[in-house]
C-alpha cells in the first residue's frame, strides 16, 4: 500500500512523536512505533513536539498535565479545558491551578465548551470527586484564563504554525470539533490529533462506549471524519495501567510541588474509591496518552478505520474499528420498495490505535518525570 504522504513528512512526524501520519501506508499487521522511530535514529535529534493540551481535569488529566509540562520532548503551546469529567466551571479553575503548581504560568489557558455539541452534559464525578481532583482543595490560582476562547486560541495557534501543532485531546472532543466546524479549511493545517478515548473492546460507562466519546459522540464523529492524522489511545490499553498504593507512595515521598500535588490528588481519590468499595486502584488513561508521545515504545499501534456511532439509543459513542476491508454497514431495512444496492467500502485507515502496552515502562517514565527535583 502506498502512502499519500511524502516520505519527508512522515519522517518529520515520526521524529517528533512517533505517531504516524499514515492514511493507508503501513501493513495491517501489528507494528511498534519504536521500530519505525529507530529507522531514523541516525537523524539529528528532533525539536520538541509542539502540542495543545485539550483536557477536562479530572484526576488522571491532572497527572497527564503534570507529565506533559515536565517533559522536554513536548512543548505545550496552550491548555484548553473542556467540560467532561466535571463541568467547565471546575475544569477551567482546575487547569489554572495545575499549570500554576507546575510553575508554567507562561502557558495560556483558555476556556472551552461548557456543553457537548447537541447533548446534555454527563459528568464523571463518581470517578473524580465533586471537584474533579479527588476532593483535594488547592488554593485558587492567581493565573487567569486568557480572553480568547479555546476555539479562538486553537485556531490562532494552528494558523500561525501550519502543520506544526498537534492537539492532544484527553477529554471529550467538543473543543476540537468546534474548531473544525467553525473553520472548515483548518483541518489540513493540524499536524495530528492524539486522542484518549474510545475502545475496540467495550466501554466503561456503557457496555458499548468509553466515557469521552459517550459524552459527545457527535464531536468524536466529526474528528474521526476530518481526515487529520489520528492516534487513538483507548480502553484497550489504558485499562492495563492501574495506579496503586506503591506508586502513590513514591510520589508522596518526592519533595517537589508537582509530585506532592499529584500524590495528594491520587491519595484522596484512591482512599475515596476504596471506601466506596471500588477496586484498590484506577486507570491512568490520560497520562498514558501523553507518555506514548514521549516514549513511543510504551504502546504498540495498529492501523484501523474507526467510526463513531451517534444514532444508536444504546450504543451512542461506540467506536467501531475495522482492521481490514471490506467495510460493511448494517443491512438496509426491508421496506417493500425496490432494493437499493448494498455498498461496501475499501479499507482506508483513518487512525492508529493503541492495542498493547508495557505498564512497567509507562510507570517508570511517569514516576521519574513527576518525582524529579527539577
Amino acid at each position: 500500500m502506498t502512502s499519500n504522504l511524502s516520505l519527508r513528512n512522515r519522517r518529520d512526524f515520526l521524529r517528533a512523536s512517533a505517531v504516524t501520519l499514515a492514511t493507508g501506508a503501513f501493513p495491517s499487521s501489528l507494528f511498534s512505533a519504536t521500530e519505525i522511530f529507530a529507522t531514523n535514529s541516525s537523524s539529528t535529534p528532533s525539536k520538541p513536539l509542539r502540542i495543545i493540551l485539550d483536557t477536562d481535569p479530572g484526576v488522571d488529566d491532572a497527572i497527564a498535565i503534570f507529565l506533559a509540562l515536565r517533559s522536554p520532548e513536548l512543548h505545550v503551546e496552550a491548555v484548553t479545558p473542556v467540560c467532561g469529567n466535571v463541568p467547565l466551571s471546575l475544569t477551567l479553575p482546575n487547569a489554572l491551578r495545575l499549570v500554576e503548581i507546575a510553575g508554567r504560568t507562561d502557558i495560556p489557558v483558555a476556556a472551552g465548551a461548557a456543553a457537548p455539541l447537541v447533548r446534555r452534559l454527563v459528568t464523571a464525578k463518581y470517578a473524580h470527586g465533586n471537584n474533579g481532583l479527588g476532593g483535594v482543595d488547592f488554593p485558587e490560582a492567581k493565573l487567569k484564563p486568557v480572553s480568547e476562547t479555546a476555539t479562538e486560541l486553537i485556531r490562532r495557534i494552528v494558523r500561525a504554525n501550519p502543520r506544526e501543532i498537534s492537539i492532544v485531546a484527553i477529554g471529550p472532543l467538543t473543543n476540537v470539533a468546534t474548531v473544525l466546524k467553525s473553520d472548515p479549511t483548518i483541518a489540513p493545517l493540524i499536524k495530528s490529533i492524539v486522542i484518549m478515548g474510545g475502545s475496540l473492546s467495550g466501554g466503561n460507562i456503557t457496555p458499548a462506549a468509553e466515557f469521552n466519546f459517550y459524552v459527545d459522540p457527535e464531536a468524536a464523529r466529526i474528528v474521526f471524519d476530518s481526515g487529520i492524522p489520528l492516534t487513538m489511545v483507548g480502553l484497550d490499553v489504558t485499562r492495563k495501567v492501574i495506579i496503586r498504593e506503591e506508586q502513590v507512595r513514591a510520589l508522596e515521598a518526592a519533595q517537589n510541588p508537582v509530585s506532592q500535588a499529584a500524590g495528594k490528588i491520587l491519595r484522596a481519590n484512591l482512599d475515596r474509591l476504596t471506601k466506596a468499595g471500588s477496586a484498590n486502584g484506577f486507570a491512568m488513561h490520560d497520562p498514558l496518552t501523553v507518555a506514548q508521545l514521549i516514549d513511543p515504545s510504551v504502546v504498540t499501534l495498529k492501523e484501523y478505520f474507526v467510526e463513531i456511532e451517534t444514532t444508536g439509543e444504546l450504543t451512542a459513542g461506540q467506536s467501531l474499528g475495522y482492521s481490514h476491508g471490506p467495510v460493511r454497514r448494517s443491512p438496509p431495512l426491508e421496506t417493500g420498495l425496490p432494493p437499493v444496492e448494498y455498498l461496501e467500502s475499501d479499507f482506508k485507515p483513518n487512525a492508529l490505535v493503541a492495542v498493547d502496552v508495557d505498564p512497567d515502562k509507562f510507570f517508570r517514565l511517569l514516576l521519574a518525570r513527576l518525582t524529579a527535583s527539577a
